[in-house]
């Protein structure tokens, strides 16, 4: 670990650093999503299916959230900002590989080295910040981060709509390029060495079966949605299989003396609690961006640019909400706020399986602004109440396992919500196509943007009525998973019992029992485990 104290004014310029990081993966998130529809076109794109517009999100999810261990591991052994700075030139060289990709497969693997350079920048990102900065600090570079996230989410499809405006798809990903110049300008100039003194060994045995269950996992949910059904082999069976394979995963770390993921860690109310409330936050995030691009570009016809403006609400919540939930807080508890929050946040999303072909925009505006603010109250709290649990040596290895959790969520909410998505519109698409010749027909039950592109009136209703129906059953799950989560913040964020006389750390600070102490205590152990 560094020696010298940074100073006041370098601990800015070191957080600037770390949100612009932040601030290139949120931009990654949201500019694909926008680009789905593009990507899905026979003429302009790459005329990719369904499955594979899963497989360029959920590879990219994939590697980012079965790595994100071993990141961790790195970063404790050779240091955080040399990880951070090598993640950083790791995703600027894929973003070009994607810009120029030719195909849908190449495009996948693209993504996939591009979630690895994110999977070295997120945990490294994260202890820097824990190392950096103590109590109310902390807390409010983490609301910081939040808000840049809210950024990234608003600058992304405004950004890739005006590109996939007047040039090609791949520019989306070109605007990568000079946040990583700046953000390696940055690293080099700015941050000293972070390193705990006791390096974690590197886990080979433990990523090979974490990168092949999850793998195994996600391809079994998706083929699901391309086959349209549970019961084939090649669905249920590699789906046990990766269960099977993440159920080793577990007991090898369990056995592990250094393991890179710590399933022990989980095992602590509040950081298992909140870690578990986020990922099927993002679950329900990721499904929910999945499903409104096909809506609003597919369905309601609006141009890349105008589906990017439209969700420019949810961002302007997320970039409100996030530095009043520490305010909330405060005055409050983490749990009241978090969980409040995050049933609002599922009651909006639900809130979708009302929606039609007619529906006036300006509803789902208002339903955007509430979804994006509720979701910022969730973010920030809950991810320092997390890292707040831990000691700093422990900074990387909690990041690791906490934002593992997170983007397995998102890989398992683009897995199971375009699979739902298929399924359910396959089903009710068909009746509807009797009449058409086998080959056009089998290509109409791809997907709704097939269909449309076959030009029969005809089909292109039963296709956007199959379409609305597929949407109203995904968004109920999307809502289920968000409520569960709230469910469990309520649970597992509650106040602990008072210390007992003579005890040497707040337990009931963790839970929101002593708000105010969360914020202003300079001590990592301030939080319940």
């Amino acid at each position: 670990m560094s020696t010298t104290e940074p100073s006041a004014t370098k601990r800015r310029l070191i957080l600037l650093v770390l949100v612009g990081s932040q601030l290139l993966v949120w931009i990654d998130n949201t500019i694909l999503g926008n680009a789905l529809e593009v990507l899905a076109d026979p003429t302009h794109g790459l005329a990719a299916s369904p499955g594979q517009l899963q497989w360029a999100i959920g590879s990219y999810t994939l590697v980012f959230a079965t790595l994100m261990f071993t990141a961790g591991a790195l970063g404790d052994r050779y240091g955080h900002r040399l990880v951070l700075g090598v993640g950083m030139a790791v995703f600027g060289a894929s973003s070009l590989w994607a810009a120029y990709a030719s195909s849908p497969g190449e495009l996948i693997a693209a993504r996939a080295v591009m979630g690895a350079g994110s999977a070295l920048v997120m945990p490294a990102t994260m202890a820097v910040l824990t190392w950096t900065f103590q109590g109310a600090a902390r807390a409010q570079a983490f609301a910081l981060l939040s808000s840049a996230a809210g950024v990234g989410i608003a600058i992304g499809p405004v950004l890739s709509g005006a590109l996939l405006s007047r040039f090609w798809w791949g520019s989306v990903f070109l605007i990568n390029l000079p946040i990583v110049a700046l953000s390696l300008l940055g690293i080099i100039a700015l941050l000293p060495e972070f390193k705990p003194p006791a390096a974690r060994a590197l886990d080979l045995p433990g990523l090979a079966l974490s990168v092949s269950g999850l793998g195994l996992l996600a391809y079994g949910l998706i083929r699901a949605g391309q086959v349209a059904a549970w019961d084939r082999p090649e669905v249920w069976g590699t789906v046990v299989a990766g269960l099977a394979l993440l159920a080793a995963f577990v007991a090898v770390e369990l056995k592990a003396r250094q393991p890179s993921f710590d399933p022990r860690l989980l095992a602590r109310r509040v950081f298992g609690g909140g870690t578990a409330g986020l990922g099927l936050l993002f679950l329900a995030m990721t499904a929910n961006s999945f499903y409104s691009a096909f809506y609003l570009q597919g369905a309601r016809g609006y141009s890349p640019l105008e589906a990017g403006l439209l969700a420019l609400p949810a961002a302007v919540g997320v970039m409100i909400a996030a530095p009043l939930a520490n305010q909330l807080v405060r005055r409050t508890s983490v749990r009241a706020v978090t969980a409040t929050a995050l049933t609002v946040a599922g009651l909006a999303m639900g809130s979708w399986s009302l929606v039609g072909l007619t529906t006036p925009i300006g509803v789902l505006e208002v339903l955007m602004l509430i979804q994006g603010s509720a979701i910022g109250m969730v973010i920030a709290p809950v991810t320092t109440a997390v890292m707040g649990t831990l000691p700093l040596e422990r900074a990387g290895a909690g990041s690791a396992v906490s934002n593992t959790v997170r983007q397995t969520g998102a890989v398992l909410g683009i897995a199971l919500g375009g699979t739902i998505m298929s399924i359910v519109y396959r089903s009710s698409v068909t009746p509807s196509l009797g009449a058409l010749p086998a080959d056009l027909r089998s290509r109409a039950l791809v997907s709704a943007e097939y269909a449309r592109s076959l030009g029969d009136p005809g089909v292109t209703t039963a296709a956007n009525d199959a379409f609305v129906h597929s949407l109203h059953v995904t968004t109920l799950w999307t809502m289920a998973a968000a409520l569960v989560g709230a469910l469990v913040l309520a649970v597992f964020l509650r106040p602990s019992p008072a210390p007992a006389p003579g005890a040497t750390a707040p337990e009931a600070a963790a839970s929101g029992a002593d708000a105010p102490s969360l914020a202003a205590s300079s001590s990592p152990h301030s939080l319940s485990r």
